[in-house]
């Protein structure tokens, strides 16, 4: 038996929107896959969240865990970083352009003395920065909260509409000049947050604490490279940077 601690991994945390928001599923109706090429991590993962009732299933490297992604449409994926063959970084990037995959929730996580930054994670396609390590029964608790946080949120859904761009939250679609744009999921939580309420200008405490909540520990720079990565692709004559205090949208 192996020490059942999690010290050592990095992980990303995929999950799709429409499942969890219109089905009231059960945790052996939630796929989960495993990325990493120690068998080590694979079974302490494993073991911890099948003992919760999750499905689980692995890969070895990133380029298995793009092949069984598409096929077996995982709710969360676990993914290390440093792996052969494909890397977690670039595993990321390529399943963001996958459309059945494109509107998941990506948690990135990583020990202190690593080399990866925030805005390396960010810009791979990560939404979240979690600090390890971690336990396994945090790691559970974490996992439920995600989950739950995603059911609540779909109870909200709506659509907005701010200069000529429609938001639609239940399906997490933005729609600009009639073509359709697929953010992450933190980039549209921050778009429609400040969409929500145009003109007002959201100080970046009020932003983490309403994107990112309590479950993750991120700094200042994470706000700006997310607006970075919403001018580059929504638009810069959009989002309007008040300094030393947030952001807002002026239409």
């Amino acid at each position: 038996m192996v020490n059942r601690d999690l010290t050592d991994f990095f992980i990303f945390t995929f999950t799709p929107q429409k499942q969890l928001f219109h089905n009231r599923m059960k945790k052996k109706e939630i796929r989960i896959l495993l990325v990493d090429d120690e068998p080590d991590i694979l079974e302490i993962v494993g073991y911890n969240l099948s003992q919760e009732g999750y499905q689980i299933s692995t890969a070895e490297n990133g380029k298995d865990a793009i092949a069984k992604a598409k096929k077996e449409q995982p709710h969360l994926i676990i993914m290390d970083v440093m792996m052969p063959e494909m890397d977690g970084m670039e595993a990321t990037e390529a399943i963001r352009k996958i459309p059945e995959l494109s509107n998941v929730i990506i948690t990135f996580l990583t020990a202190r003395s690593e080399d990866y930054s925030q805005v390396a994670g960010f810009d791979a396609g990560a939404d979240d920065y979690i600090t390890k390590p971690i336990k396994p029964k945090l790691l559970v608790s974490k996992v439920k909260a995600l989950l739950r946080r995603l059911k609540d949120e779909g109870k909200n859904a709506e659509t907005l509409n701010v200069g000529g761009i429609e938001i639609n939250r239940e399906e997490y679609k933005i729609i600009k000049e009639g073509v359709e744009i697929i953010l992450p999921r933190k980039e549209f939580e921050l778009f429609y947050l400040l969409a929500s309420k145009p003109g007002k200008v959201f100080k970046r405490e009020e932003i983490l604490d309403k994107v990112w909540g309590n479950e993750v520990i991120v700094g200042g720079r994470t706000i700006d490279v997310h607006i970075r990565k919403l001018r580059e692709k929504i638009g810069e004559e959009l989002f309007k940077t008040i300094k030393g205090v947030g952001y807002k949208i002026e239409v």
